[in-house]
């Protein structure tokens, strides 16, 4: 008689028991599912995503090669070899009038001595604003030509890497350079140069007269209106 009245409540038991372990069951598997439905997906994303294309260039040398950085150089150089030359003669008489007032300073008068080192330093006052300015002409000139020469680059580049379908395009040549490795055969300078000059107008690069002082690879100088054929004589410095 007692374990007729146990039974309905074992009966009910039971069923609360499938019942929890059927939602057990049932959120485990939900759980199971949406940990692995985005690992999944993200394979599958990956397996569509077009691969990544590195090209590296030297972006400098590239456009000091080609026909048009050539002819722009050599332009560079011819505009402003004259007042180079100038400035460096400059530079010798005023060496050489310091080195006699070095060996005269102890046997010439005062007078003499004095009129000499205004001599010097208004000398050395008039080359320094002169190669300053001197300076500042070439480097104006010399961006003005990268610029107009770096706009055609870039349009061969954007060109080539249409073509190409590269994903990106590193420069070597900028500072500074984080590139600690790259392969040769993503490396695309010379493609460019040629795709370049293919593109580009053929142009005759003028040759350049050898300078007076080889050693010198400095940008030249602004050439003057004139050159006097004698030293210019001593003045006091400019306002």
């Amino acid at each position: 008689m007692r374990s007729e009245l146990m039974l309905p409540h074992r009966r009910q038991s039971i069923v609360r028991f499938s019942r929890l372990a059927f939602s057990m069951s049932t959120l485990l598997g939900l759980t199971l599912a949406l940990t692995v439905a985005p690992a999944g997906g993200t394979a599958w994303a990956q397996a569509l995503a077009p691969p990544v294309k590195i090209a590296v260039i030297d972006m400098q040398s590239a456009m000091l090669s080609t026909n048009d950085g050539q002819k722009a150089a050599a332009e560079l150089k011819a505009k402003f070899s004259p007042k180079q030359q100038e400035l460096e003669k400059r530079g010798q008489e005023l060496a050489a009038k310091q080195e006699q007032y070095r060996k005269t300073e102890n046997t010439i008068s005062d007078e003499a001595k004095a009129t000499l080192a205004r001599d010097i330093d208004a000398m050395t006052k008039n080359l320094q604003r002169d190669t300053d300015d001197a300076r500042q002409d070439a480097e104006q000139e010399q961006q003005r030509l990268l610029n107009e020469l770096g706009q055609k680059m870039m349009q061969v580049l954007q060109k080539y890497a249409g073509e190409k379908q590269l994903t990106m395009i590193m420069d070597v040549s900028g500072q500074p350079n984080n590139i600690l490795f790259a392969s040769n055969g993503i490396e695309i300078t010379r493609d460019i140069i040629a795709m370049y000059n293919s593109a580009a107008p053929m142009t005759a690069v003028p040759a350049a007269k050898a300078p007076a002082n080889p050693s010198s690879s400095a940008p030249a100088p602004k050439a003057p209106a004139a050159r006097p054929a004698t030293p210019p004589a001593a003045s006091a410095p400019k306002q």
